[in-house]
């Protein structure tokens, strides 16, 4: 490894640390951007959904932590990162990302300031990221009861938003493109709180009807708006990974109708989702 790699590196793994002691939740990157490690069932015939139960790494957000150890772990697993990634959706700030592209055919500054005034918020002083090809990322913190999808241009043009599922590209990242850096000012401050407005517009719109729960609770609700909140990609990962926590939590029977209905809303078929709740039944050593 070339010596301009080691030292890309090692301060991102610093960056990560520090990252981490502030409670972020961070993976390695690569150059592209992308998690530095692959996935350990690449090269299954028919690999079923894992999200690090296997106890290997290469699970995307999935291996994100705030422990140093693992931390330190990841990244000598993956001595080719040069960034690191911090996980959206996570306890304690349930960072959520909005990304503010620069193409020359959309100004996402000025969309955001036109929602600004049409729906009457203000973004509150936070962490700001700048990014190699002049845009931003700004970092807000979302209620621990929402789930805040992933989305490309739903917002407006050129705003992409990252959620729960998603990651942002960590300050004092290198990319083929770049470094990412933190705004002056701003790299002291804690993810300030998403203004309400500016939440229900990233929500996924109510539905019309929600799945009856019947005695599942809270948790119950949390898992079914989990999957709800799934984007092309994730459906049938999240609708396993919901179906798995049902069973073990004892609440699997009670959500079967619920999670397969939330999952048809998304664009799964009933086919594709009764098997994956049939197979996270299964997995758990339960019946459907």
């Amino acid at each position: 490894m070339a010596t301009t790699d080691r030292q890309a590196t090692t301060l991102a793994l610093a960056h990560a640390l520090s990252a981490a002691e502030r409670g972020l939740s961070v993976i390695p990157l690569s150059r592209t951007k992308l998690p530095a490690l692959r996935s350990p069932h690449r090269d299954d015939p028919a690999p079923a959904p894992c999200h690090g139960e296997c106890g290997r790494f290469g699970h995307g957000v999935y291996d994100a932590s705030t422990d140093p150890a693992r931390i330190r772990e990841l990244f000598a697993a993956a001595p080719w990162a040069t960034g690191y990634g911090i996980a959206c959706g996570l306890p304690p700030h349930h960072l959520i990302g909005v990304d503010l592209d620069t193409k020359p055919e959309t100004d996402s500054s000025t969309a955001l300031r036109e929602l600004a005034l049409h729906h009457l918020f203000t973004i509150p002083p936070t962490v700001v990221v700048l990014t190699p090809s002049g845009g931003r990322h700004l970092w807000l913190s979302g209620p621990p009861d929402a789930v805040v999808p992933n989305s490309a241009g739903r917002l407006a043009p050129g705003i992409d938003v990252r959620g729960a599922g998603g990651y942002l590209v960590g300050p004092g990242s290198r990319t083929r493109h770049g470094a990412y850096t933190a705004a002056p000012g701003t790299a002291h401050l804690a993810p300030a709180a998403c203004p309400p407005a500016l939440l229900r517009l990233l929500l996924p719109p109510p539905r019309a009807h929600q799945p009856a729960l019947g005695t599942a609770g809270a948790h119950g609700r949390g898992l079914v708006q989990f999957v709800l909140a799934a984007h092309e990609g994730q459906r049938n990962t999240r609708l396993f990974w919901a179906a798995c926590r049902a069973y073990e939590d004892g609440i699997g029977p009670a959500l079967v109708a619920p999670l397969a209905e939330a999952a048809l809303t998304t664009g799964l078929t009933e086919r594709e989702a009764r098997a994956t709740i049939a197979s996270a039944a299964r997995m758990t050593g339960h019946r459907a």
